[in-house]
């Protein structure tokens, strides 16, 4: 996947999907619609899963302005960037650097 072209697609409110579900979310782990759109502009893709249904999706690793340190999880069409998660990484299921899950 290109980070890119998500980025690209971030950049346009008229872009982005989130659920209402997804939305409560949120507001259950205090995370900010523009933290998700700091990290998705500032990180890097860490897992990409291109054959995943319906759409190719891909996690992302970023920070925000405040230093918070989130996974964001988005799934990609050709005009249409879904946020399906995001979260605070967990020390104990990720390495120090939270790049990659623990065995």
């Amino acid at each position: 996947m290109d980070i890119k072209f998500i980025r690209g697609l971030c950049a346009n409110d008229e872009n982005i999907e989130v659920t209402q579900h997804m939305m409560h979310r949120f507001q259950q782990r205090n995370i900010k619609y523009r933290e998700i759109k700091e990290v998705i502009a500032n990180g890097e893709i860490i897992e990409d899963y291109p054959e995943a249904y319906p759409n190719p999706v891909c996690l992302l690793l970023g920070m925000t302005a405040k230093e918070r340190r989130f996974h964001v999880v988005v799934g990609v069409t050709q005009d249409k960037l879904w946020i399906i998660t995001a979260y605070e990484p967990d020390k104990t299921l990720w390495s120090d650097d939270f790049r990659k899950r623990k065995d």
